[in-house]
Parts: structure tokens; C-alpha cells; sequence
């Protein structure tokens, strides 16, 4: 009579309080190295938002001669920081609740939407001469800009409306 050797995977797993599911190493060591990636993706929005942002002020302040240049860029600028954020708390409500959420990327999108409509109305209020060529193409991402934050905007309604019923 032989013994049979059975090896029991569920003997060496951790068991968890939520769904009593076994769960075994190698889905711990995924599940911590994808947040640990997603956090390192948070803290990388961070640093570019602050970068961007330090870079916007010093540009800003440096060219006083082209005002209204300047203007123009720090909206964009801080706008670009704005988004980013939105993004990294985004990653950070992800990592609250493990779901993503789709209001913040609808605002996300109309933000970019405006920053779009900026400047290409800067590009064309700022701008002295124009080719008809050129002209035409800063109306047309003018209304693009402006077609994309209308629908995001009617995406929002429509989230807003689902959500009461």
C-alpha cells in the first residue's frame, strides 16, 4: 500500500475576512505590486503638477513685456495643473474604493475642452495676421473644443439624472 503525497495550495494561502476565498501568494504580491504602481503613477502627477506649476509662475513673472502672452499661458498652465490633479485624486479614489469612477473623467475632459476654446480664442485674438488657411483651422478647434466640453457637459447631465433614479 502506497501513500499518496497531495499537495493543498489552500493550506499555504491566506484567507481573507470579506468572501472566506483563498488567496494565494502570487495574487498578494500582483495585487500590492499594481498598487504600488498605481501610487507611483499618483505621486509622478504630483511632481509634474508641481513642476508644471513652478515653471508657469517663473514664466509668468519673467515676461512682463508680453503681457498679454503671459496671461494667456499662465491660464493654460495652471489649467494643465488643474487636470492634473483631478487626475491623481482620480488614482486615489481608485485606490480608496477599486473602482473608477466616471464623473471625474467627464470634468477632466471638459477642462481640457476649455483649455482647448482658450487657446485657440487666444490664437486668434492674439495673432496679427492670419492666412485663411490658418484661420480656418483655429475656427475648426475652436468648435471642436466647443462640440467636445457641450457633450461632456450633456455626459454630465446625463450621469447627474441616472444617478437620482
Amino acid at each position: 500500500m502506497t501513500k499518496r503525497l497531495l499537495l493543498s495550495f489552500v493550506v499555504m494561502a491566506d484567507v481573507t475576512n470579506e468572501d472566506k476565498k483563498p488567496v494565494f501568494a502570487t495574487d498578494a504580491i500582483v495585487r500590492w505590486s499594481i498598487i504600488a504602481i498605481e501610487y507611483a503613477i499618483a505621486a509622478s502627477l504630483l511632481l509634474v503638477a508641481g513642476i508644471v506649476l513652478v515653471r508657469t509662475i517663473v514664466d509668468f513673472l519673467s515676461h512682463w513685456g508680453a503681457f498679454p502672452q503671459s496671461v494667456v499661458g499662465a491660464i493654460d498652465g495652471i489649467l494643465v495643473v488643474i487636470i492634473l490633479l483631478d487626475i491623481a485624486h482620480t488614482v486615489f479614489g481608485h485606490l480608496r474604493a477599486s473602482a473608477f469612477p466616471v464623473r471625474p473623467f467627464l470634468v477632466i475632459g471638459i477642462l481640457a475642452g476649455v483649455r482647448d476654446i482658450l487657446s485657440s480664442s487666444a490664437h486668434l485674438t492674439l495673432s496679427g495676421s492670419f492666412t485663411q488657411a490658418n484661420f480656418n483651422d483655429t475656427l475648426i478647434s475652436l468648435g471642436v473644443g466647443v462640440g467636445v466640453v457641450v457633450f461632456l457637459l450633456l455626459g454630465l447631465l446625463v450621469l447627474r439624472f441616472s444617478e437620482r433614479t
